[in-house]
């Protein structure tokens, strides 16, 4: 929020207090106090989880917060803070307009936090003691956040040990509440309760709470031609007021028959229903796709990641048409491309379906062997038969991304300096439609991060106007005549 002094004060100071803490790196144990722990090791033994008390005493009370706890790059490799929060941070309900929100700094919680006893006993009762109805494909479901809360894999997570993903569960949760209890106390040690609690709550008005109805006012006025879309990361509020609204008067919206109900991150496909009449008939091939993974590969995709369906247009033509949304390194890009494509070939149903792909592919202008190269991407889906929107050969500078993570966040090492917002955001040539080279020509493409179909180079999102962190990928596709 670059034109707003206040907030850019504040999050200098953030950053400031985090860099460079000196007497501000107290121990832990001063601001998420014994009590609260004891407290806290109550509830979580009272609901069958074991103790952590020892991880605790012997090692978390008396890290200092800034150096050994938030800047702990192993505890971020662990996902003990970050996982609990992707997770609580902000969940969808089905009885309630707005999500309901962790009491924490870093989302759309109102409550007052301008101590951390009043942080605390907020805290303790939305974990353990807020049933919330979640919807699903199976219906209403009541779980307590604490129930929400998914054990942390060694598997897909290499650094955690053996016992701690044992006990990964409790051993989150107490990290969640230390996070949070930090995240309080630096607030209100760089700043006034009275001007960075409304401050906060002007920039979740514009950012967070307008997100769903503004991404819905640019799919229904600016994209109301479109005939295909395909959306990553979508929730399960958002799927049911696309269907229920005009959007959903002119498209089918096609979601997972296994809704991701803990992250609520779900890929979801539109068929405007003028082109695509018995698109509520789609058949969804998801799981023939995850079937086709290569044996004992693990491809680090998670429910909802993936939405494959077969479906028929208005002419008579058949297609594959696929959403997705890639891992943060991309490393599970290829992989599922490669799957997709073994599912089609593998199936005599399918071989003449037409194919269309939509992707945050999670690409990089410049990979590594632990972030998949946008080149190397382009030189493997031609070697599938396959070419883009982009071409056969993306350019490694087309940015459909430019945005760049503050300090208020539970990763601290993907954060960026203010004065580095360029060199170190996330700005990358991520988006993708993929199909069939000998299916289509491309007659133009555009990219778009205002919600007025044009792209503004170098300029961060997302904007108050526009809702996404990644730009709006469009193509027109025209058919080529079979020989």
């Amino acid at each position: 929020m670059e034109d707003n002094p206040e907030y850019e004060k504040l999050m200098i100071d953030v950053e400031s207090f985090l860099e460079k803490p000196d007497k501000n790196d107290v121990k832990v144990k001063e601001v998420f106090t014994e009590s609260m722990f004891d407290q806290l090791d109550k509830r979580m033994t009272n609901v069958g989880w074991e103790s952590v008390r020892s991880y605790w005493e012997k090692d978390f009370r008396d890290r200092n917060i800034v150096s050994e706890f938030m800047k702990d790059p192993v505890l971020g490799s662990k996902r003990l803070a970050s996982m609990p929060d992707r997770i609580t941070n902000t969940i969808h309900v089905s009885d309630q307009k707005y999500p309901v929100c962790r009491p924490t700094v870093i989302n759309m919680y109102d409550g007052d936090l301008a101590t951390t006893s009043k942080w605390w006993k907020a805290w303790e009762g939305f974990m353990f003691d807020t049933p919330l109805k979640i919807k699903t494909k199976d219906g209403i479901q009541s779980s307590t956040p604490y129930e929400m809360l998914q054990p942390i894999k060694k598997s897909k997570y290499p650094d955690i040990t053996e016992e701690e993903e044992r006990v990964s569960l409790p051993l989150q949760t107490m990290c969640s509440a230390i996070f949070d209890a930090i995240l309080v106390h630096m607030m209100n040690t760089v700043s006034s309760p009275t001007v960075w609690q409304p401050l906060k709550r002007q920039m979740v008005d514009s950012l967070n709470r307008k997100k769903d109805p503004n991404t819905l006012r640019i799919l229904d006025k600016i994209y109301r031609d479109t005939d295909v879309i395909t959306l990553q990361e979508v929730s399960s509020a958002f799927i049911e007021e696309a269907t229920e609204g005009s959007l959903g008067e002119r498209y089918h919206v096609v979601s997972p028959a296994a809704l991701d109900s803990a992250r609520d991150q779900n890929s979801v496909i539109l068929l405007k229903k003028t082109s695509f009449p018995n698109g509520d008939k789609s058949k969804e091939i998801t799981t023939m796709v995850e079937d086709s993974f290569v044996e004992g590969v693990q491809v680090p995709v998670a429910k909802g990641d993936i939405l494959a369906i077969t479906t028929t247009d208005a002419n008579g033509v058949s297609y594959v048409i696929c959403s997705f949304h890639g891992d943060t390194n991309g490393l599970a890009t290829i992989p599922v491309l490669d799957a997709i494509k073994k599912a089609i070939d593998n199936d005599s149903k399918l071989k003449n379906h037409r194919f269309i792909f939509g992707l945050d592919a999670n690409t990089y202008e410049t990979g590594s062997v632990k972030k998949q190269d946008v080149l190397e991407f382009g030189t493997h889906y031609t070697s599938l038969g396959l070419t883009s929107c982009w071409g056969d050969v993306p350019n490694p500078k087309n940015y459909t991304t430019f945005n760049s993570r503050t300090f208020l966040q539970p990763q601290l090492n993907k954060a960026c300096k203010s004065t580095e917002k360029r060199l170190n955001g996330d700005v990358n040539p991520k988006d993708f439609i993929l199909f069939y080279k000998k299916d289509f020509d491309v007659v133009e493409t555009w990219k778009d991060n205002t919600g007025k179909k044009k792209y503004v180079e170098d300029m961060p999102f997302p904007t108050l106007d526009f809702p996404s962190d990644h730009g709006v990928l469009s193509t027109i596709l025209e058919p080529k005549k079979k020989k």
